[in-house]
């Protein structure tokens, strides 16, 4: 079997480095979606083709791809003349990604506000750092937002 993309060593091993960290993934996860990054015309890179590339078992393959399928970096579509499964980056996963980190931010500003009513001593000095905190998130995920209406 031959390879149905070019890539780059230097780029891939980059990418598994930065994606590794990024997303939390193992080794052989991010390596997996690293390689699914070199396939700019979303032909699909099947199962097999993952298995002889990274020279890993079909197990440890298989239990990558799920990793990545259940976390929604990857997709995956059957052809309709093939049994083989084609997998593919999730290209939403982008929007996914930064409406989670939204959602935290505001998950964030919820709990600072119900630890401050609680606090029943009041600190001038704390308030004010606590606020432009707070300031500081609400830009944030107002500029997210807006982004993420454009994609």
């Amino acid at each position: 079997m031959h390879k149905s993309i070019e890539i780059d060593e230097k780029i891939f091993q980059d990418a598994v480095k930065f994606y590794g960290t990024v997303f939390n993934l193992p080794p052989l996860a991010s390596k997996i979606y690293a390689y699914l990054l070199f396939d700019y015309d979303k032909v699909g890179i099947t199962f097999d083709e993952f298995v002889e590339v990274l020279s890993a078992s079909k197990s440890s393959v298989s239990t990558s791809i799920s990793l990545l399928l259940s976390s929604q970096l990857i997709i995956d579509h059957n052809k309709m003349d093939e049994r083989k499964r084609y997998f593919f980056i999730n290209d939403e996963y982008k929007k996914i990604r930064f409406e989670k980190i939204v959602q935290k931010m505001k998950d964030e500003l919820k709990l600072l506000d119900d630890l401050n009513n609680f606090k029943k001593v009041q600190d001038e000095g704390y308030n004010e750092k606590i606020e432009a905190y707070k300031a500081l998130l609400d830009k944030n995920i107002i500029n997210i937002q807006e982004s993420l209406n454009k994609l």
